[in-house]
This record gives structure tokens, C-alpha cells and sequence, in this order.
């Protein structure tokens, strides 16, 4: 049987895989509601997907205030370093690797959600227009403030904390969130950008943060262990672009530039269809960036393959089908069914829908085999 390079190993920069199946950063709001930070089970979630060429964690804020939504963690206090640090020693044990997504929401979150009450940040003082929760109930996202010109540092100057902090909890890189409406999506795009200073305007002015951000992560961590999350062409939680496909293509080639672990695109619609813009060429994107390109966006075993074995990805992310199967890269690897998820337990709660969806038995194994 040919041997589909998926389910081979490789190298992200400078991060070792022993294949090329990716778990997706996945929100599942089971963080301690007192102090944002992981419990034992995180341990034990983490662990059980070991076997996955990488895992990037759950979206972490970086600060208190770039929390949009209750029961997510943070790592900015030494508390969440602590607690992150058995996931990664554990998650080293069973032979994995992990990086910790860095995120700040920006604008998509709630007063109640915000030390003080304060507002939520934006680049423009423009509502979202989505729904968050507290923890209680759902609720509109709060009108946001604009950030003051002043304040930029400050956000830069979060983002390597976390990123220091990242490092001391032992993790094997970082991935910057700048997708999906959150707040370096939203200072990209001009349908959330209405700033006339030197971070608004043309797009080398909305894609100031980003760069300047991404230039304080890697004096922390160096090259090949930084990558960084796009979705130029979703309009996730209202973030939109009048030109995403000349936005794609200015950051992308701009990314060129860096030693990037990996480059990881929303291939469409956040969690939606699988489009863009007619005037882009997706296999274009890639070459002008050159290094390592994580597809994500819908794909199953069939189209995963596809990809990498005709170069259109060297790494495949999957999101759902790794909450509802820990053992997702051996399913995939031996076509093997794969486990339902049930929905009403994504967010929230314990063990149930969390660390208790069944590996492979050894009966289906030698079935599927």
C-alpha cells in the first residue's frame, strides 16, 4: 500500500512532527472561573491527542482584557504558566508536540467579561454585531472604545509576556491568533479599521500590529518556532475586508520574510465554505510565502491527502473530528470510523464530551487494518 505523505513525518521550522495531521485551536471553555487557568483535565485532553504531528492549544488570552468569553484560559499570570506546564510535560511524555495559541479578542466581548466593566479595545469604535457568553447567558458583544494611539505599545508589549510566558510553561513554539475577528484581524481589515493614523489607512498601516507583534514574538522565541493563523477571506464575528484577496496576498508576502514555523490559512469561511475570491490562486499564496502552509478549513481523510500529496498543503488541520476521536491520526491513518461528536458538550463542563470519547479497540484496529 502507498504510503500518503500525511501520515509522515516532518519539520515546522524547527519543530519535529511524526506526521503531518494537525489539531486545530478548539475553544472549549473549561478554564477555572476564578483566575483563567487550566485544570487537571486539561492535562488529561491534551495527552489523550498526543499521538497528532502537532497540537496548538485552545485560543489563550494574552491579558485580562483580551478575554471575550467566559472559562477560556490565559497565560499571563504565573499561575497559568504553572498550570500549562503539566500539560506540556505530559503532553512531551506521551511523545507529543504543542504550541499555545496567543490571542486577545479585541472588540468581541462583553462589559461583564472586562476588569472593572470597562469596555472592550478596538482599532475603531465599531460593535461587533456578535454574541458572547459570560457564563451565564448569551449575550450582544459590548460597543468597543478605540484604542489610543499611545496604548499601542502596551498590546505589543502583552503579547511577548505572553509569549515569555509560553516559553516558561515549556511549550515547542507559539502561534499568533490574527484570524477569525479578533483583534489583529480587526486592525487589518478596513471594515473594522477606520483609524487615520499610522495604524489605519493602507495597508501597510493596518498591518502595523501585526508585524510589530510578530517582531516581539520572535525576539522571544527566535526562528522556526513561531507560526501565525490568518483568515483573509472569512468575515468571522463581523470583521470584514473590501479587498481580502489584495490583503491576503500584501501579508503573506510580507510573511516571506520571516522564519516562520508555519503559516496557518483559513482556506474560506471560518468553519463554512470552502471559497475565496476568484481573482486568488490559493496555490499561488503559498509559493509567494514559501515555507510551511497549514491548510484548514472542512477537510475530511479524502481531501487531507489529496492535498499534501499533490503539495496544495505540508500540514492538515482538523478541528471537530478531534474533539469526538483523541486517537484522530490513527483513525485517519488506517481509515478507521471515526466517533461522533455531540455538540451540547463542546463548551463548558467537565470530563463528558471532553476526555471521554473511546480510542480505537483493539478488535477495531485489526478490522479497519
Amino acid at each position: 500500500m502507498t504510503e500518503h505523505a500525511l501520515f509522515t513525518p516532518f519539520t515546522a521550522g524547527k519543530i519535529a512532527l511524526k506526521n503531518r495531521i494537525v489539531m486545530a485551536p478548539l475553544t472549549r471553555s473549561r478554564a477555572r472561573p476564578e483566575d483563567d487557568t487550566p485544570y487537571d483535565i486539561h492535562v488529561a485532553y491534551y495527552t489523550q491527542r498526543a499521538s497528532a504531528g502537532l497540537i496548538i492549544t485552545e485560543a489563550s488570552q494574552i491579558t485580562p482584557e483580551g478575554k471575550g468569553y467566559a472559562w477560556t484560559p490565559g497565560i499571563y499570570s504565573d499561575a497559568q504558566v504553572d498550570a500549562w506546564k503539566r500539560v506540556t510535560d505530559s503532553v512531551h511524555a506521551a511523545g507529543g508536540k504543542i504550541v499555545m495559541q496567543l490571542w486577545h479578542v479585541g472588540r468581541v466581548s462583553h462589559t461583564s467579561l472586562q476588569e472593572g466593566g470597562k469596555k472592550p479595545v478596538a482599532p475603531s469604535a465599531i460593535a461587533a454585531g456578535v454574541q458572547t457568553f459570560d457564563g451565564t447567558q448569551s449575550l450582544d458583544t459590548s460597543e468597543p472604545r478605540a484604542l489610543e494611539l499611545s496604548e499601542i505599545p502596551r498590546i505589543v508589549a502583552e503579547y511577548r509576556h505572553a509569549a515569555e510566558n509560553a516559553k516558561k510553561a515549556g511549550f515547542d513554539g507559539v502561534e499568533l491568533h490574527a484570524a477569525n475577528g479578533y483583534l489583529l484581524d480587526q486592525f487589518m481589515k478596513d471594515g473594522t479599521n477606520k483609524r487615520d493614523d499610522s495604524y489605519g489607512g493602507s495597508l501597510e498601516n493596518r498591518t502595523r500590529l501585526t508585524f510589530e507583534v510578530l517582531d516581539a514574538i520572535f525576539q522571544v522565541w527566535g526562528p522556526g518556532r513561531v507560526g501565525i493563523r490568518l483568515s483573509p477571506f472569512s468575515g468571522a464575528n463581523g470583521a470584514t475586508d473590501s479587498d481580502p484577496s489584495k490583503l491576503a496576498e500584501f501579508v503573506v508576502s510580507k510573511l516571506a520574510n520571516y522564519d516562520l514555523a508555519y503559516l496557518h490559512m483559513i482556506e474560506g469561511q471560518t468553519g463554512g465554505p470552502r471559497e475565496w475570491p476568484n481573482e486568488t490562486n490559493m496555490d499561488d499564496l503559498k509559493s509567494t510565502f514559501g515555507g510551511v502552509w497549514m491548510g484548514n478549513n472542512g477537510y475530511d481523510r479524502e481531501l487531507a491527502i489529496k492535498a499534501v500529496d499533490e503539495g496544495h498543503a505540508d500540514l492538515v488541520a482538523f478541528g471537530v473530528p478531534f474533539i469526538a476521536n483523541p486517537d484522530l491520526a490513527h483513525r485517519l491513518e488506517i481509515d478507521a470510523p471515526l466517533n461522533a461528536p455531540d455538540r451540547s458538550t463542546f463548551y463548558g463542563g467537565g470530563a463528558k464530551g471532553y476526555t471521554d470519547y473511546p480510542f480505537l479497540t483493539e478488535e477495531e484496529i485489526k478490522k479497519a487494518s
